[in-house]
């Protein structure tokens, strides 16, 4: 047994070791160590007579600040467990109805969430890239999957326990502060979404879908060049038919705003269409 008087508020506990810590007793995890203090004194005590056993002390790591994608290693040594697995294009990486168990991260390559009605009629609602959370549903208690999620290249992606993401989320203020700020920009992007949708006319909505996939204005993450995705796919995310999107984007080509070069090349004068009243 260790005398409480020869440890310092800021030492971790040692590992399977017993203490004797004066009553009343309060436990606070700070700054990754495990410090326990007595609130009614501001020194440590050497009163006798309770007893703890440390089985583990947990540290939390530090969620890097600013625009960039997390790691996907940094989020498993947050979150403690993941696993990483590589998708083909077009493969599925889970089905609309299936259970809901695991939230994903994009590690490399994109994604595409998608729903089917009743009627088979299928409607792309996202397309996903690096740094981008999916099936987070999960953790707000939907039991299946709302969509289907494929990967519109070959792609990698982080697989997270249920679980293990809401422990994180619960014990470490930065990896929460990170995941809610994901949600709310998700969350303003589809009341984005809808207003274009409900508003803009159909060339509009083309020319405003590279851009977001090229992430125009977004600081330090902007790629011009993006991979092809077929017309009907590009039909199905913007409402209208294919043979709408063919006219607009051979349009577009010939004024300059797209090209075609191992995959579809956005460049910033193709703004002027959506800025055009």
């Amino acid at each position: 047994m260790i005398p409480i008087s020869t440890l310092h508020s800021t030492r971790p506990l040692a590992a399977n070791a017993i203490y004797e810590l004066p009553p009343p007793l309060r436990g606070e995890r700070a700054s990754g160590h495990t410090k326990w203090y007595c609130p009614n004194s501001g020194n440590i005590g050497n009163r006798t007579g309770i007893f703890i056993s440390v089985n583990q002390r947990q540290t939390e790591p530090d969620v890097p600040q600013g625009s960039v994608p997390l790691d996907a290693k940094t989020i498993v040594s947050i979150v403690g467990s993941g696993t990483f697995k590589e998708y083909r294009k077009k493969q599925i990486i889970f089905a609309q109805g299936t259970s809901a168990d695991d939230v994903f991260y994009v590690q490399k390559g994109r994604v595409k969430l998608s729903v089917v009605s009743k009627q088979a009629k299928e409607a792309v609602i996202a397309i996903l890239g690096v740094g981008d959370f999916f099936g987070e549903g999960c953790l707000a208690g939907q039991p299946l999957r709302m969509a289907t999620a494929s990967a519109v290249t070959d792609c990698s992606a982080l697989r997270l326990q249920k679980g293990a993401t809401i422990r994180a989320l619960g014990s470490n203020p930065g990896f929460s502060e990170m995941f809610m700020a994901y949600l709310l920009s998700r969350n303003i992007k589809v009341e984005e979404d809808l207003v274009d949708q409900l508003f803009n006319s159909s060339e509009k909505r083309l020319a405003r879908l590279p851009l977001l996939l090229a992430n125009f204005g977004k600081e330090g993450r902007q790629e011009p060049v993006i991979p092809k995705m077929s017309q009907e796919t590009l039909a199905e995310m913007i409402g209208t038919t294919r043979s709408r999107v063919s006219f607009f984007m051979n349009k577009f080509r010939k004024l300059g705003f797209i090209d075609y070069n191992d995959g579809l090349e956005v460049h910033s004068s193709l703004l002027s269409i959506v800025l055009h009243d």
